[in-house]
């Protein structure tokens, strides 16, 4: 009896424990992860909830008789009278029953779909915006959103994606920025860099897409990320030095 309960407390405590996902995945089940630089959505229909009902087996009880049992006399052997033979037509053989054909098994799953996505690539702003000095800070930003949103559709399923940019700057001169600010220009922007020799400099920014997508209110994060690099030259020049009496 204890070892019955114990099972039985196993067997509640996995079921409580299962992943909500399994339990979606009966009617539609959703994926979005990154491949290739895009973002893919994918999703198929369930073969709907399975019956959870477990039938019990009947048990029958054997019928007991209280009459006791009344034991006959033995009947005298009559022995039968000998007759000639009777011959008799051979039986016709037996026709064997046609083989039915084994069921068909269709698919739990008929109807899904996959969609791409791509994620827009950002320019790159400076100020001041034509040969900017040395020893004097430059103001960079560039024009991506700070949020990207979208919802797609499919198969009937709705799925809302939130992804959020992080930015890394590389100015040229082995000079690096990371930072989730996108910039701006003077005098309110966060992102500058000053130069100390003139000379093109290519200024690289490489923009890393990470979120989550929702599908029936229930929150996941998005498998990989998605990076997109814009570049910038830019030529820095000295400004022309005089000596005054």
């Amino acid at each position: 009896m204890k070892l019955r309960l114990i099972l039985t407390a196993i067997f509640i405590s996995v079921i409580q424990s299962a992943p909500t996902m399994a339990a979606d995945c009966v009617k539609a089940c959703v994926d979005v992860y990154t491949q290739d630089g895009q973002l893919i959505f994918e999703a198929r229909k369930g073969s709907g909830p399975s019956s959870s009902k477990v039938t019990k087996p009947k048990v029958v009880k054997p019928k007991v008789d209280a009459r006791p049992k009344v034991v006959s006399k033995p009947k005298p052997v009559v022995k039968p009278r000998t007759s000639a033979p009777v011959k008799k037509a051979p039986a016709k053989p037996a026709k064997k029953p046609a083989k039915k054909a084994p069921p068909k098994v269709v698919a739990a799953t008929s109807l899904s779909d996959r969609l791409s996505k791509s994620l827009p690539t950002g320019g790159i702003s400076y100020q001041p915006n034509f040969k900017p000095l040395i020893h004097t800070p430059v103001y960079f930003w560039n024009d991506l959103p700070s949020v990207f949103r979208t919802q797609v559709n499919l198969i009937g399923e709705t799925i809302d994606v939130v992804l959020r940019p992080s930015y890394l700057w590389s100015f040229g001169d082995g000079t690096f920025l990371a930072t989730t600010d996108p910039g701006g220009p003077f005098p309110e922007g966060k992102v500058t860099h000053i130069y100390s020799q003139p000379g093109i400099y290519p200024v690289l920014l490489t923009t890393t897409w990470n979120g989550s997508f929702s599908h029936n209110a229930v929150e996941r994060a998005i498998t990989g990320q998605i990076k997109k690099v814009s570049v910038l030259t830019i030529t820095v020049v000295a400004a022309p030095t005089r000596f005054m009496n």
